[in-house]
């Protein structure tokens, strides 16, 4: 094997809301590992129709496999994973296989842009004169992705058998899978039970499933290399002629696309890019979140504006400029046809800190500066400054002192969301640090369009430092005004006061107080990962995030490191050193090599949701995060 850890995860998506993902050693270790996830209602109501595969080698005189599964209580069988030489993830994943001392097999698979389906092959790396056949036996759920499957008498192994073409139709309602191959198809339908998947076990979630696989496709190895193509009808090309050539059609397109982005980074990125409707939006990340509001526009100013692609920015601010509601944009989108949720007072802030980021790219691009677009976007900034201004939702409001005040009880409104038992873990009610640095930028970047801004904007931002500063304990406090009561202040050390100095296109401190500010949080929550959410030492500081759900949510925001904070540090730290050439190559020395490195683990070649507050500061929460990715590559194109 190589230095990747065997239960590292790659991702494969299709640009809908749909993906394959695994781990290096094939062992499903999460309900969302599938070959073939599909979002019926792009990017949403995704379903799991193939979990997985058991496949194996025959010669005249023995059975080799080569894929692992997990069952309960915790066996793994068969001793496929042993075999594997090597793994890489670029462009796409690959397996090395070594049968023998002369057989070596390399099994690849790819999901292509814009289709619900996978392409799968197996071929030998060597020649061989021995006679090989190959197995592969699917797993078929057809389930919502957040659930597990069971053994029930309603699943129908039935297929519909045509040349290459095989349709399975698990469940009414539910998509059929269309599989084609150049080997043979003979049906054999069985249940198999108890797979356990550690990461949920870890978790405290449901962790065992049953999966139906109804039967087995045959190749000969020896002869030609063996393709599959599992696709969800209706969601896929499925109108194909020749496997075999369909497959090295499509095959050689994404490595010609996948070629066009100038870094594995970049192209990492273009994974949380999908359709909404007529639109674009993003995913906040894989394999459990949709596309947020507030996710999507902090992800997007490294993920599409820094990287240049202004075009996908566009289209995502436009998609979202039509959703304004009473001032507010919404937060989540859920994953089955509910309404929107407004329940964010930042969302809509962040909305126009990358409408602003975009319309200053968008210059250079004299072809992207539509009137009609611009306009579209200036009225969406309008609307959500006028919303805020006036009081809208949740108790949002501008305040005589010209600061946002937000939030009630029963309601989490900041990033720091986290609920347990109903209860708000970091309610923040009243007037939070970040919120109203984003309010006065936001106020700001109003101002350029419409003058009676300036007015509201120069009130806040000189009651900003006067009300926010602690000069006893050198910086800023996380929550002034706390329930709405003037005067109540929380000082505890958070990393949101870092929002005044960097992450946003305007400094809200003195150069004094600004390089305080960063001193502190350098010293008290960088972490080679990013930024602690909580002080160590203060009330409720927890090292680590694991445990059931509650003790999860328990924690979220009380310690654990969040690597889109390293974003607004580093710029934050740039600033108070100069904004220099040399700060900004002492910065990149300093603080992104540890981001590198976290993208061999995890999530391969993207960034984590979180870690570990204390070392090793082991990844947690969703290994495919798309404001972690973002923030790093906005330092490495923009600010840095």
């Amino acid at each position: 094997m190589n230095p990747i850890d065997s239960q590292a995860e790659w991702l494969e998506t299709d640009r809908l809301g749909g993906f394959a993902s695994g781990t290096v050693s094939g062992i499903r270790t999460r309900r969302y590992h599938a070959l073939l996830l599909t979002a019926t209602t792009p990017p949403a109501g995704r379903m799991v129709l193939v979990n997985g595969f058991d496949a194996w080698v025959e010669t005249p005189g023995d059975t080799f496999a080569i894929s692992s599964q997990r069952y309960n209580p915790d066996v793994v069988h068969p001793d496929g994973a042993s075999r594997i030489e090597s793994f890489e993830y670029e462009p796409w994943p690959r397996w090395r296989y070594k049968i023998d001392s002369d057989i070596v097999i390399e099994q690849e698979l790819f999901v292509p842009k814009h289709e619900s389906a996978v392409f799968i092959s197996w071929k030998l790396v060597s020649p061989n004169d021995t006679n090989l056949k190959l197995k592969v036996r699917p797993f078929l759920s057809g389930r919502d992705f957040h659930s597990t499957h069971h053994e029930n008498g309603s699943f129908r192994f039935e297929a519909e058998q045509n040349g290459e073409r095989v349709t399975f139709r698990s469940y009414d309602g539910v998509a059929a899978v269309v599989a084609f191959s150049n080997g043979h198809y003979a049906h054999d339908p069985t249940w198999y039970r108890n797979f356990l998947y550690s990461e949920e076990l870890a978790r405290g979630l449901d962790a065992v499933e049953d999966l139906a696989s109804p039967g087995v496709f045959e190749f000969s190895l020896s002869h030609k290399p063996a393709v599959l193509m599992l696709a969800a009808e209706g969601h896929a090309i499925t109108d194909i002629e020749s496997i075999e050539a369909r497959h090295a059609q499509v095959r050689s397109i994404e490595q010609v696309r996948r070629q066009y982005f100038s870094s594995p980074l970049e192209r990492a990125a273009d994974a949380y890019l999908v359709k909404r409707s007529k639109g674009k939006t993003l995913i906040a990340g894989y394999p459990w979140f949709g596309d947020w509001g507030r996710d999507t526009f902090v992800a997007l100013r490294g993920l599409c504006i820094a990287t240049g692609h202004l075009e996908e920015a566009r289209d995502i601010l436009l998609e979202w400029a039509g959703t304004v509601s009473q001032g507010m944009l919404p937060n989540r989108f859920p994953d089955q046809g509910e309404q929107p949720e407004f329940n964010s007072v930042d969302a809509s802030l962040w909305y126009i800190i990358a409408v602003n980021d975009y319309l200053l790219a968008a210059k250079k691009q004299p072809t992207l500066t539509d009137d009609c677009h611009t306009e579209k976007l200036r009225s969406a900034v309008e609307a959500i400054l006028t919303g805020y201004n006036e009081g809208t939702r949740f108790g949002i409001r501008a305040d005589r002192d010209g600061l946002l005040s937000a939030g009630e009880h029963g309601q989490q409104l900041t990033w720091m969301d986290a609920r347990v038992d109903g209860r708000e873990i970091t309610p923040r009610i009243g007037k939070p640090v970040e919120i109203q640095a984003l309010w006065l930028n936001s106020l700001a970047i109003g101002a350029q369009f419409s003058a009676p801004w300036e007015t509201l904007f120069e009130k806040g931002r000189a009651a900003f430092e006067v009300r926010f500063w602690n000069e006893h304990a050198g910086y800023l406090a996380d929550v002034i005004d706390c329930d709405h009561q003037p005067g109540v202040i929380d000082l505890t050390f958070r990393p949101n006061q870092i929002f005044a100095v960097g992450g946003l296109p305007l400094t809200l401190l003195s150069k004094e107080k600004a390089r305080r500010v960063v001193d502190a949080v350098e010293m008290l929550l960088l972490t080679p990962v990013g930024l602690r959410s909580l002080a160590p030492g203060e009330p409720g500081y927890a090292a680590h995030y694991q445990g059931d759900s509650r003790a999860r949510d328990s924690v979220y925001h009380q310690g654990t490191v969040w690597p889109w904070l390293i974003g607004p540090f580093v710029e934050a730290w740039v600033r108070v050193h100069g904004s220099n050439v040399a700060a900004r190559s002492k910065a990149r020395a300093k603080f992104l090599p540890p981001l590198y490195e976290h993208l061999n683990h995890a999530g391969l070649g993207h960034i984590s949701e979180i870690c570990d507050a204390e070392p090793p500061h082991t990844p947690r929460g969703c290994p495919f995060q798309a404001w972690s990715l973002g923030e790093l590559l906005r330092l490495e194109r923009s600010v840095l």
